[in-house]
């Protein structure tokens, strides 16, 4: 192979440089929106300095930072700042919602306080999530278009090569970045709460609510706000519980998520073909590419094996955060309109969310939501809740897909008994508990009943 000397990079790197100033055919502009940025000239000077400095760059791993700043700098567009009476509407909201939760769950309050939280702060919040998922399919598309570069360039430039592949890899790392933080900017408009797609996006499993959407969501409905906002605070308050007391769940399911997206590839026949009909004027149509999902192949046998694994788990927690959200709202009297507006929501998704599903290459989908739930139902019918949340003690004990098929075979071996742990399974439990707070009663709770009490008092107006 010929080595082509140093001033062979340089230029290579000027005629980069020319195409990001416009001066190659592509107004950076057309280019803005390639990478899913609104036409915003704040936001294209923006991408234009990332992809400068992507170039100088000496590594090849994707600075995850400019998806960080991409996606504040969206949220805060959107922004609308609460007013003091709305945010202590929700505080007051929160604390009953938790003593709802006291009586419909055994699980023990979490011990950090639910966080009130702009958009822009969501975004921050979550951020190390997303990345997570979207890392593995960013380091695909990277590999891919580098090998394509690489195989398509002539014999005499194969010196060449190596360092153009590197601009060409950091600068596809960018452009990837810049369009994940578009994504979850977007997203932060349309989340009521930390665990509105079933995942512990916030750390520590702490509870989370965004006022400002959890309002627009209420004049949706066209229902009551102050019963709206109890909804959502008990809803999100069992998430947090489940995934605290179940230390092992969130682990589990990011470990899956990403586990599932590192098989994902790139259909090379489809980039090419992608490749040979781009028009330059025309750049917008890569991001169609990647929205559509055209890029990705279809599912190996793996990894439907793998999603039919993430989706039995998140019906089966949102299954179980439905039963309890019901149990601790049944005072409310707008909470089963709300409950199926939530339902009908979550399994259509919203705009951003679909763009994240094309963009990672999954769908976050509680499938078997309205069986899972049926099923959590009758496990509190016949046992009650002590033995229904004992279930969430350890991962071997968490009901199943055949579960949800025949609930009334997990009923009858929970009325038969189970084996009392061993010193390996008390021994775990001591090791993911934090303290005994932490720790479900030893017998405590019964079967659910109507018999909950007098309402606490919400400061509202309505009655129960």
């Amino acid at each position: 192979m010929s080595e082509h000397p140093g001033p062979d990079e340089e230029e290579f790197r000027e005629l980069i440089r020319e195409f990001l100033e416009g001066r190659g055919g592509i107004d950076p502009a057309q280019l803005a929106s390639a990478a899913g940025l609104p036409d915003n000239p704040v936001l294209l000077g923006q991408l234009m300095g990332h992809l400068q400095r992507a170039m100088q760059r000496d590594g090849d791993s994707i600075d995850w930072s400019l998806a960080a700043e991409q996606a504040a700098t969206i949220a805060h567009q959107g922004t609308v700042v609460t007013l003091p009476e709305e945010h202590t509407a929700l505080e007051q909201a929160l604390g009953v919602a938790e003593l709802w939760l006291d009586e419909a769950t055994d699980l023990p309050q979490t011990p950090l306080p639910p966080r009130i939280m702009g958009r822009q702060e969501w975004t921050t919040a979550t951020m190390g999530v997303w990345t997570q998922l979207a890392e593995p399919v960013a380091g695909s598309i990277a590999d891919a278009l580098t090998s394509a570069l690489t195989t398509a360039a002539p014999e005499e430039l194969d010196g060449l090569m190596p360092g153009a592949a590197k601009i060409m890899r950091n600068i596809g790392g960018t452009l990837f970045a810049m369009q994940l933080g578009q994504v979850v900017g977007q997203l932060s408009g349309e989340v009521l709460s930390g665990g509105d797609i079933g995942l512990p996006l916030v750390a520590d499993g702490q509870a989370a609510i965004l006022p400002q959407n959890a309002l627009a969501f209420g004049h949706s409905l066209e229902q009551p706000i102050d019963q709206v906002q109890l909804w959502v605070a008990a809803r999100e308050l069992a998430h947090a519980r489940l995934f605290r007391h179940a230390k092992w769940l969130g682990l589990q399911l990011n470990t899956a998520i990403i586990d599932y997206a590192r098989g994902i590839t790139i259909d090379m026949g489809a980039l090419e073909e992608l490749a040979s009909e781009l028009d330059p004027q025309h750049p917008e149509a890569l991001r169609a590419a990647f929205q559509d999902g055209r890029l990705i192949p279809p599912r190996s046998q793996a990894q439907q094996q793998a999603l039919a694994r993430l989706e039995t788990t998140l019906a089966l927690i949102e299954g179980w955060v439905d039963v309890v959200t019901a149990s601790a709202t049944k005072r409310i009297p707008a909470a089963p309109a709300i409950a199926e507006a939530v339902r009908r929501r979550r399994a259509a998704g919203g705009p951003a969310e679909r763009a994240l599903a094309a963009l990672v290459g999954l769908e976050l989908r509680p499938r078997r939501l309205r069986e899972a739930a049926a099923m959590w139902q009758a496990v509190t019918g016949a046992v009650g809740t002590a033995k229904r949340d004992a279930l969430w003690s350890h991962p071997d004990l968490v009901p199943t897909a055949a579960d949800i098929d025949d609930p009334a075979a997990l009923v009858a071996r929970l009325l038969a008994g189970a084996p009392e742990p061993d010193d390996v399974d008390r021994a775990i439990e001591d090791l993911l508990a934090d303290d005994g707070g932490d720790r479900p009663t030893e017998g405590g709770g019964g079967p659910d009943d109507d018999g909950l009490g007098p309402i606490p008092d919400a400061g509202r107006g309505w009655d129960g």
